[in-house]
């Protein structure tokens, strides 16, 4: 992937697109009917849409799909999209099975969201495929489950999450009639430029051969200065490391409105999951000896408040709590810019010595015979 000339404005920083649910339609509308809108091309894509093609594919009753193009956007320094970068993809289908059961105007949050890693996927551009359904529908607390798949139709992850639905918007009965009489569509502007996720590449991937010749402190420190090229997934979130020692990172994200759902001033979930995740990624990164390869194997995040896209930096701490000889456990904390902790995760990454941190080849099963990665 060929490094080119930093972009005047970053994307981060570029005037936001997307569109949010209408509050009348969102009181008049049954959770599954309000996310037919989407399907039905009535209601247009939130900000994270347009930032890295998020799109709802499909709705039915407790059940719902999400597409995602393995964009190499979102490739990280090694070039590889892995662990924590799908959960920009699926705390949309885990969420939207759950909504699919909620009468209308009847809000709900996620409180936590756990993903299992298969396998590794090249930023090649295909599509990744997220489908959730509904396993628990209770009166406050409602649990779905889902897997993602590539664009060949093999396992990537596994993956879950718990919402906790809200007290129910009171609104104006005029609004609600008025949203029932006369449903609102959006309509698609004439953009002046392509959408982020559909430009040529900013940023620059490592070659295999640094991997090889430096540690995985050196790497990520050569990341915070800035020695190493801005990684493409930096320069389209803004996300950077600002400081790393053996068995620690810290990272900064501006909490922007291009990472927002569709619901206005707020977040999208799979965002924040994602920080906290490569936060915890990146302390066990800086344990990792020269052609070591680190892979995730999985990752639980806990919300516990609702983050506003104010343009300023979140902060993330991950820490590694343990490092064996083949497994490492690491754990990490959101802040927002108030200082208040939003979120925090655990995350398991196996130690591969010896195995390229690049993928040059489809990664192959462990032989037979050989050392169980749990057994520590």
């Amino acid at each position: 992937m060929p490094a080119v000339a930093v972009e005047e404005v970053p994307i981060w920083k570029e005037p936001v697109r997307g569109f949010y649910l209408d509050p009348g339609t969102f009181g008049a509308l049954s959770g599954l009917d309000l996310l037919r809108r989407f399907t039905d091309g009535l209601q247009l894509s939130p900000p994270v849409g347009y930032l890295y093609g998020l799109l709802v594919a499909g709705v039915e009753p407790g059940a719902a799909t999400f597409t995602m193009p393995a964009s190499p956007w979102l490739a990280p320094p090694h070039g590889v999209v892995t662990g924590a970068t799908l959960a920009l993809l699926v705390d949309g289908p885990l969420g939207c099975a759950v909504q699919t059961r909620l009468p209308a105007a009847t809000p709900y949050t996620t409180s936590e969201l756990s993903l299992s890693f298969i396998r590794p996927v090249l930023p090649d551009g295909g599509t990744l495929t997220g489908k959730a359904r509904l396993v628990h529908a209770g009166r406050t607390v409602l649990i779905s489950d889902g897997t993602v798949t590539d664009a060949g139709g093999q396992l990537v992850a596994l993956c879950s999450t718990r919402c906790v639905t809200l007290p129910a918007v009171q609104l104006p009965e005029e609004m609600v009639r008025q949203a029932l009489a006369v449903p609102l569509q959006q309509v698609e502007p004439d953009w002046p430029s392509p959408h982020p996720y559909e430009r040529e590449v900013q940023g620059v991937v490592q070659p295999q051969s640094v991997f090889d010749t430096l540690s995985g402190l050196e790497v990520m420190r050569g990341c915070v200065t800035g020695e190493l090229g801005r990684p493409p997934i930096s320069h389209l979130l803004g996300l950077r490391p600002t400081a790393v020692e053996e068995g620690v990172s810290e990272w900064a994200l501006p909490a922007t409105e291009w990472l927002c759902s569709p619901v206005e001033g707020r977040l999208y979930g799979g965002a924040i999951a994602y920080f906290a995740g490569n936060a915890c990624d990146g302390a066990i990164t800086t344990t990792a000896e020269p052609g070591t390869a680190i892979a995730p194997v999985d990752l639980k995040v806990y919300f516990l408040r609702p983050v506003s896209p104010d343009g300023r930096d979140l902060t993330a701490r991950g820490r590694v709590m343990h490092r064996g000889r083949r497994v490492a456990i690491a754990s990490a904390e959101v802040f927002d810019a108030a200082g208040k902790l939003v979120a925090t995760a655990v995350s398991s990454s196996m130690i591969l010595p010896g195995r390229p941190v690049t993928i040059v080849r489809p990664l192959e099963p462990e032989k037979p015979g050989e050392p169980d990665p749990a057994e520590d």
